[in-house]
């Protein structure tokens, strides 16, 4: 056994060991985020853009596979017994919760077809998970030269200036976020909810990035979203948010045995006064 005095100091070498490794991941995706960024502004000064359509209605340019293969290249030559989930290219891993080792979720341009239109709102999104729960987040638009960071614990931040979530409590003076999906089946909910939500809040914006919109609301922008995401879509802006103060759930039940970080079903995230109002609305909609 080992003598309590050595054991304590184990402890305090693996613990400082531990947040020594966490900066280093967190600095690795900054660095990655801002890299890709660079490509993609550079990709869309050229003049073919390369517009693909994945499963006939999602778009997908020569830019998100080029920043796909360089973000996914730097993460397993850097990190050869991690995993990684990206939207463009990696294979379906399962349940996230149930994976033993670290993991990347990257969209490595969340916000394409803003992207492909010359807009300004789009952006790279690196999350990094260890033992089950989302540690760093990551979301860089190149384009406004806008970084978000957080690590879990840690606080949020907008290029190195902390952040947190409006402080609204008048749901009549929200600004609510949301995205419509690219399966028009869903179409007739989806109108049921705007009409509810704007004849009970100021306005809503549906501005095209899931990721910006998330930490739109993380920096006070915004007042509250809701939308069903994919995990690289919201992974990283998430952890922002909640950093910045957000409460962060689902207007719907979630499914027995599903973690809340990952379940990309009927997303709802607001600061601590708007976030129950919204949810018993949305609730009340869908009942």
């Amino acid at each position: 056994m080992m003598p309590g005095s050595l054991h304590w100091r184990y402890n305090l070498y693996s613990f400082v060991a531990s947040i020594s490794a966490m900066k280093e991941f967190k600095q690795f995706a900054i660095n990655l985020a801002r890299e890709a960024g660079e490509l993609i502004v550079l990709e869309r000064d050229g003049s073919n853009l390369g517009r693909e359509f994945k499963d006939g209605n999602e778009m997908v340019t020569k830019a998100d596979l080029k920043a796909d293969r360089l973000i996914c290249k730097a993460i397993t030559e850097s990190f050869t017994d991690h995993l990684l989930i990206s939207e463009e290219s990696s294979p379906d891993l399962g349940r996230i919760e149930d994976l033993e080792q670290p993991l990347w979720i990257v969209d490595p341009i969340d916000g394409t077809v803003n992207y492909a239109h010359g807009h300004e709102h789009s952006a790279v999104s690196i999350a990094f998970v260890e033992n089950g729960q989302v540690q760093i987040g990551v979301v860089f638009n190149p384009f406004t030269e806008e970084l978000f960071v957080a690590e879990k614990g840690g606080g949020a931040f907008l290029n190195q200036q902390p952040i947190q979530v409006a402080q609204e409590t008048d749901l009549s003076r929200a600004i609510i976020a949301t995205g419509f999906p690219y399966e028009k089946s869903a179409i007739a909910d989806m109108i049921k909810r705007i009409d509810v939500i704007l004849h009970h809040c100021a306005d809503i914006r549906r501005i095209g990035s899931a990721a910006l919109d998330i930490c739109w609301l993380a920096c006070g922008r915004l007042d509250g979203y809701y939308e069903s995401l994919s995990v690289w879509d919201f992974a990283a802006a998430r952890l922002i948010a909640l950093e910045a103060g957000a409460e962060c759930g689902h207007f719907s039940p979630l499914p027995e045995g599903a973690d809340p970080q990952f379940y990309d079903r009927d997303i709802l995230m607001a600061n601590a006064a708007l976030y129950p109002k919204l949810h018993a609305l949305l609730q009340l909609i869908d009942s």
